[in-house]
């Protein structure tokens, strides 16, 4: 699958090993947590409000201006779009203003919405965004399970293999029925209708 690591400019966390034919495209500050892991990008893109240092001359630039409609994440995901990336993954979203996490999920959910696979994950928190279909999600032990609607309604849920099972109910998006699950094994998730997010985090000692 062609995929696209985005790496944003929140707080800096490991970004992690980069795949095999990853394209890594950083955004803004990103570009300095790239620098700090040693990653070179095969592009950077923003409108550079928060990077003010030096851009080397061997790697493209996208410039855009501070007052533009889009936040960097949003232009990152319509330029993977655009050149036909399959998935998405942001790294260094979270932390710093809630604003800019909430507009990073948003950011995810567009992603989605496009038909590409869209995750995001730092060391405690794991984000996937997930269409109608069937899921096999990893045990992760000492992990929660979330569940959001990102959509009006979720329809047709059914969760097998963690601690709190479904089968057909409706998730609506006003509604905090799907938080804090945990795994009994591998989970199975399958719905008709709406957009999920998956959402796991690394509890407390």
């Amino acid at each position: 699958m062609k995929r696209c690591l985005i790496i944003a400019g929140g707080d800096y966390a490991p970004i992690g090993p980069v795949g095999e034919g990853d394209f890594v495209l950083a955004c803004d500050k990103g570009y300095a947590h790239a620098v700090r892991e040693g990653i070179v990008p095969d592009l950077i893109l923003g409108d550079f409000d928060s990077y003010t240092g030096a851009l080397p001359a061997d790697i493209p630039v996208l410039r855009y201006p501070v007052e533009k409609d889009d936040t960097d994440g949003m232009l990152a995901v319509r330029w993977a779009a655009e050149n036909g990336f399959e998935a998405v993954a942001l790294r260094c979203m979270f932390g710093g203003r809630l604003d800019h996490l909430l507009s990073n999920i948003q950011t995810l959910h567009y992603a989605a919405e496009l038909g590409m696979e869209a995750e995001a994950r730092d060391e405690n928190t794991f984000i996937r965004i997930l269409r109608p279909g069937a899921y096999e999600i990893p045990e992760r032990p000492g992990w929660s399970l979330s569940l959001l609607s990102l959509s009006e309604r979720v329809e047709g849920l059914t969760i097998r293999g963690t601690k709190y099972e479904a089968e057909g109910v409706t998730l609506l998006n006003p509604s905090t029925l799907g938080q804090s699950n945990a795994f009994r094994g591998d989970a199975h998730i399958r719905f008709a209708r709406g957009v999920l997010a998956l959402v796991s985090c690394r509890m407390e000692d």
